[in-house]
């Protein structure tokens, strides 16, 4: 065993006792009532950080601080060492409705292997990991020293759009403090419990409202039905016709600039331990739907979609009211593969619904928010061995590679503008619970996580010296 390795081993009830104390600070950044939460725990992160021995610096901004970490060796590395980022946030969800928790929200309890607490996995507890990986490889001094190059960020606003963490990535302080070749983001799950996966895509998203108006005021449907067209039966007709019966979207120009899944892609997806139909019955379903001809992952993870995700129109309380409304309105997403652009698709769908809105109705598209897919090319990342190579060490089993349907606008940003790899590696579950009652993380991931980070980078940052040196 290692020195590190040693090291982790033996500071387990450490890491797990500092684990649970971040855990109990309320860092909610949609509450304003929490401000004075959300700059302890910043405050938090930042003592952690200097006690491993990185340079620390608090970044205001004018919502919640940003907390910026980097390792700078003694002597001046090598022009050609690599950099790693490594992403994470401290911002966690309201933890409503709080009767359905099993114990209270803010002090961590451990049941089962499990700690719950708000944050426990989203993210708290997945970026401890590679701090105290880091942690773990410089105190013991296996860090190739001259060469070992690691940054953090850690920002305050993920569950609320990360407004600050984007607009400081568009200033050159931000763009020259966050230069990396390589984004380390532990903030998704698993493909399966234990099973080390390397998430490479995320699609895109275009988030948008449509608002409909008709008479100035609700109309009695006996007297004025017939005679002026109703804005709820409008925006059906206009919501029917942005799909066809198989799901496929009909905005023009809507597939233009899709990628097609390659044959690698397709072959690793169909390879990997998945069953459709317990996946369906999880969520109560029998059967699937969408474009012909893709498996239901090659669907949801490399495949555009159009989706609504709420209408508003006339009465909605007990019983009968009869009436046209005088509005209605209508939320839908458009979730995009890397190279479709969401301000030339907002376009479009502002073309097509201006065609399809009736005489007698007024209309506004409001375009919420959009943000670019990504997807790395595994065989170009001189990041993935090593990684993968890590990940097998530590879990025992081959490392699978899959792309996420999800958003990650600000990571997508990370991509985009800091033309670095991105490699997403989660060590979460889909049955964590994030944003909902009893989050909860493996106390067990949270420690093969460590492990897992620090011989990645002891790896990477080793190997020409040391070898990867993993037991």
């Amino acid at each position: 065993m290692t020195a590190f390795e040693e090291y982790i081993v033996s500071h387990r009830s450490d890491f797990e006792s500092r684990l649970f104390d971040v855990l109990k600070i309320p860092s909610i950044s949609a509450d304003p009532a929490r401000r004075a939460d959300m700059k302890r725990t910043a405050e938090w992160f930042r003592h952690q950080f200097a006690a491993v021995g990185l340079q620390t610096e608090i970044i205001e901004t004018e919502g919640h601080p940003l907390v910026f970490a980097e390792y700078v060796p003694d002597t001046e590395p090598a022009p050609s060492a690599p950099t790693i980022l490594v992403y994470g946030h401290y911002d966690v969800q309201p933890p409503d409705p709080l009767e359905l928790w099993h114990s209270p929200p803010f002090e961590p309890t451990v049941r089962g292997g499990n700690v719950y607490a708000r944050g426990a996995t989203d993210d708290k507890g997945q970026f401890l990991t590679h701090l105290f990986a880091v942690e773990s490889l410089l105190k013991t001094g296996s860090a190739a020293q001259r060469n070992f190059r690691v940054k953090f960020i850690a920002e305050g606003e993920e569950e609320v759009g990360s407004q600050a963490l984007e607009k400081f990535l568009r200033t050159p302080e931000g763009q020259k403090k966050l230069a990396c070749d390589c984004i380390l983001v532990s903030d998704t799950s698993q493909f399966a419990a234990g099973q080390p996966t390397i998430t490479y895509g995320l699609r895109g998203i275009l988030a948008a409202e449509l608002f409909l108006t008709g008479p100035n005021r609700d109309l009695h449907s006996g007297t004025f039905g017939g005679s002026v067209f109703n804005p709820a039966v409008a925006l059906t007709k206009i919501l029917s016709q942005l799909t066809d019966a198989d799901g496929i979207v009909r905005i023009p120009g809507f597939y233009d600039d899709v990628i097609p899944l390659t044959d690698r892609e397709r072959q690793q997806f169909a390879a990997l331990p998945f069953d459709e139909k317990e996946f369906l019955a999880k969520i109560g379903l029998q059967t699937g739907f969408g474009e012909t001809g893709y498996s239901l992952n090659e669907r949801r993870w490399g495949r555009p979609t159009f989706d609504i995700n709420g209408i508003t129109a006339g009465y909605q309380g007990e019983g009968s009211k009869t009436i046209i409304p005088s509005k209605a309105s209508a939320k839908f997403t458009c979730r995009l593969v890397p190279n479709q652009d969401p301000v030339k698709i907002a376009e479009s769908v502002k073309t097509l619904i201006g065609k399809l809105v009736p005489p007698g109705i007024t209309w506004e598209l409001s375009v919420q928010h959009g943000a670019a897919g990504m997807s790395l090319n595994l065989d170009q990342s001189r990041f993935v061995a090593p990684l993968s190579q890590a990940l097998e060490t530590t879990f025992g089993k081959k490392t699978v590679f899959i792309r996420e349907g999800g958003s990650i606008p600000i990571v997508a940003d990370f991509h985009h503008v800091l033309n670095a790899d991105v490699l997403l590696v989660g060590w979460g579950q889909d049955d964590d619970a994030l944003h909902s009652p009893n989050e909860k993380f493996s106390l067990e991931s949270f420690y093969n996580g460590i492990l897992a980070s620090a011989r990645f980078f002891h790896c990477f940052f080793g190997a020409s010296a040391h070898g990867c040196g993993m037991s």
